[in-house]
């Protein structure tokens, strides 16, 4: 038996990027006292989710991996606790500026960084100005607490990128999220179920536990606001969501499992023993 337990944060960001990550040490804290080995942190959670404007500015959040102050503070955290981390961050590397994340172990050894690779572009979230498309590939980890795979957000919604993790020898996939509302002009569209319901697909195609982390309340920027929808959750390995906040609820969500149990049913439903590699050419192709 490998027992594990995943947890899920969300709370609301402002301006004092000391009071959110005084809030995220809060809540690891607080699922690390229930029995958390893994806890998730929603996407770039030191901040407000700035890329509602493109607004040059906000270049200047922006930090090198190497020598991050938020990752060796998570770190730092992490050891402490005895927790795994995956830390999301925003990232200089050179000229260049990405959508990142870094994987804490349990004793703090952080263990590498993850680039997003879907920069999504559209009202409210004007990403592809400021992030260039991840060139790291999709990661796993071997951690204490199991082998992990983490997408970042926009990531989230392409089973190839799930299906590639899995390939590697994820055991669970972790995606921390920003998401909410659809500011004008696009129409307005609630996707908190759509949402849920892809990931939850991931964890049923794969036989995986999924956990996704989105933060909650009203962000104004300069052109309009977004209200970010919560619900962040936790799905089993047959896609079933078997612990969840609500939409407006601050706080941590967990769930147990057993990695071994999990490794056993994945083999014995003989998904990955059928798949067919040889017929799979055209997901190579933007469209034949």
């Amino acid at each position: 038996m490998r027992k594990v337990v995943f947890a899920a944060t969300q709370f609301a960001c402002s301006w004092d990027r000391a009071g959110n990550v005084a809030r995220a040490r809060q809540l690891v804290g607080a699922a690390a006292a229930q029995g958390a080995n893994v806890v998730l942190l929603q996407e770039l959670f030191e901040t407000p989710y700035f890329c509602q404007d493109q607004l040059a500015v906000h270049f200047a959040l922006a930090l090198p991996f190497e020598g991050h102050p938020l990752i060796a503070e998570m770190a730092e955290l992490a050891e402490r606790l005895h927790v795994v981390l995956p830390v999301s961050f925003f990232e200089k590397a050179g000229h260049a500026y990405f959508n990142s994340l870094a994987m804490v172990d349990a004793d703090g050894r952080i263990m590498g960084v993850y680039r997003k690779s879907h920069i999504p572009a559209g009202p409210g979230y004007q990403e592809k100005y400021y992030f260039t498309p991840g060139d790291t590939g999709f990661r796993v980890w071997r951690t204490r607490f199991g082998i992990l795979g983490c997408g970042i957000c926009w990531d989230q919604w392409f089973p190839e990128a799930a299906r590639a993790m899995a390939l590697q020898g994820a055991e669970a996939l972790f995606y921390p999220t920003a998401i909410g509302s659809e500011p004008p002009p696009a129409p307005p569209v609630d996707s908190r179920d759509h949402w849920q319901r892809v990931m939850q697909g991931h964890a049923g195609a794969n036989c995986m536990p999924v956990v996704a982390s989105n933060r909650i309340g009203t962000e104004r920027g300069a052109a309009g606001e977004i209200t970010f929808y919560g619900s962040s959750f936790i799905a089993d390995a047959t896609g079933a969501i078997v612990a969840e906040l609500a939409r407006d609820q601050e706080g941590t969500v967990l769930a147990a499992f057993d990695l071994d149990e999990v490794m056993r049913a994945r083999a014995s439903w003989g998904l990955f023993r059928d798949r067919r590699p040889d017929l799979y050419g055209p997901l190579q192709t933007h469209g034949q």
